[in-house]
């Protein structure tokens, strides 16, 4: 969860507490809000640290010079840096890349079966479904598998976009448990409305984050940075409408439209309460 460390005026520089709280390692942000500019740390643990480092450079104790480094000095620090920033982000990302590694190499079928919401065996060419007692991981893992490689690349890319912000805002743990949160939710959509078919994909997960992200920064000021531009909502809002009218069944693209929806849906409902607990709290 953000944790607010220091609001200062507009025209006053922060660059220098901003290096010196990166050079200790404290991830944070700086965000424009309510006529001033505000330190966010991205850790609250972090707080007792990123204070004592701000008092003794409000006080002079601590002075920080800052130069111009050549571009190629500051690319390898950057990279390490954006990994640290979303660990819970990346690690969707590879597993979904290694689901559709799955599919793609030609895994064996025991192998994709064990991931998706039904177990299945093929008899003459088709999958035929089994009841999943007890095996409670089929609601999130389905996510993770994807049928085409811009299936993928586009669930990657959004998944990115989307979640990195709210890992960034809310904390990794938080962003974790919205995934496991909004894929059961929107995993249980797709097969209460299709029944016992092949399906999966990271995108009922991108659109809760959307769903969260719109309606957490719309309420809660301090998620403000987390609402998506409006071409990206039009283009993510219309995709959805698009497919929900049928216009890309002629195509031939197999679209869970149920996931979407359902996650839209449960990102809203989850960001909603997100943004009014927290709505009062720094």
């Amino acid at each position: 969860m953000s944790e607010l460390l220091y609001h200062g005026s507009l025209d006053e520089d922060l660059r220098p507490l901003s290096a010196l709280l990166w050079q200790q390692g404290i991830a944070h942000r700086i965000v424009e809000e309510n006529g001033g500019q505000v330190v966010l740390l991205a850790q609250s643990t972090d707080k007792d640290r990123a204070a004592d480092l701000l008092a003794r450079w409000q006080s002079g104790e601590l002075r920080v010079t800052l130069k111009a480094a050549p571009p190629q000095a500051r690319r390898p620090s950057a990279l390490p840096a954006l990994l640290r920033s979303a660990p819970v982000t990346l690690v969707l990302i590879a597993l979904s890349i290694l689901g559709f590694l799955l599919i793609y190499l030609g895994a064996p079928i025991s192998w994709v079966a064990t991931l998706t919401y039904e177990p299945f065996s093929l008899q003459s060419g088709r999958p035929v479904f089994e009841p999943a007692t007890g095996q409670v991981w089929r609601l999130v893992t389905p996510a993770f598998l994807h049928f085409g490689l811009m299936h993928i690349v586009f669930n990657s890319l959004w998944c990115w976009e989307l979640g990195r912000r709210i890992e960034g805002a809310l904390g990794s743990l938080n962003l974790a448990g919205l995934f496991l949160a909004t894929a059961a939710l929107s995993n249980f959509a797709q097969h209460t409305v299709s029944g016992s078919v092949l399906f999966g994909g990271l995108s009922g997960v991108v659109y809760a984050f959307l769903g969260f992200s719109w309606v957490a920064g719309r309420i809660n000021s301090r998620w403000r940075p987390l609402v998506p531009a409006t071409p990206i909502m039009l283009f993510m809002v219309g995709w959805l409408l698009v497919c929900l009218l049928g216009l890309v069944d002629v195509l031939g693209f197999s679209v869970a439209n149920a996931a979407h929806v359902g996650g839209l849906l449960s990102g809203a409902a989850i960001g909603l309460v997100f943004a009014l607990v927290y709505r009062n709290r720094s």
